[in-house]
């Protein structure tokens, strides 16, 4: 079994009490079945998280807008579930739908796994997107460095040299700096690499 799946089966088993249902959405090979659930009025949010997320990891595209919505809750288990089916999908308008969600500053709380799932898809959004949430990310006393801190390491995974100022900008930043090094480490360089330093206080 997927470890997500695992973990996804595990957490929605206690959220739903177990029961007949859970164990038909968790069993059957339908997919017409599980894609009812998506539509049906008055369905659980768990039943619906298990139809998109086991119609996701199948690669059946009626998940996908279930699974964007899934993307920017507020709980964390969810929106890790959802970007996990999501960069199995293979739905063309994923990138573009986590992009969205990684700039949206009305939701920046929600911002971490869209983030780490554009870096995973690596598609032509991801770094424009990631350069945009990082620089926003490094005005004074902003409370998310968890965001912060994964768009710079996606930027350093994606190794597009479009990142270097931001990640520069970075590394004034203690929370951040060590990070941005290795960040800035990985992206290729024209003549002789030079690597950067982290800036010492004053």
């Amino acid at each position: 079994m997927d470890e997500e799946l695992r973990s996804l089966t595990e957490r929605l088993r206690g959220e739903s009490g177990g029961g007949a249902v859970y164990e038909r959405l968790l069993g059957t090979e339908e997919p017409d079945s599980l894609a009812a659930v998506l539509t049906a009025p008055g369905q659980p949010l768990w039943a619906r998280e298990l139809a998109a997320f086991r119609l996701g990891l199948a690669g059946d595209r009626r998940a996908f807008e279930v699974l964007v919505l899934l993307l920017n809750h507020r709980d964390p288990p969810r929106c890790a579930s959802a970007a996990h089916a999501l960069a199995r999908l293979g739905d063309p308008r994923t990138a573009r739908a986590a992009a969205a969600l990684a700039t949206n500053e009305l939701r920046v709380a929600y911002a971490l796994h869209p983030v780490r799932l554009l870096t995973e898809l690596r598609a032509p959004e991801a770094v424009p997107a990631l350069i945009t949430t990082l620089r926003r990310r490094l005005r004074p006393h902003d409370p998310y460095r968890r965001v912060a801190l994964a768009c710079v390491e996606g930027l350093g995974a994606l190794g597009d040299p479009r990142a270097e100022p931001v990640l520069t900008e970075a590394l004034a930043h203690p929370a951040l700096a060590e990070a941005a090094v290795h960040a800035l480490a990985r992206i290729p360089r024209q003549g002789r690499p030079r690597k950067p330093r982290i800036p010492r206080p004053r």
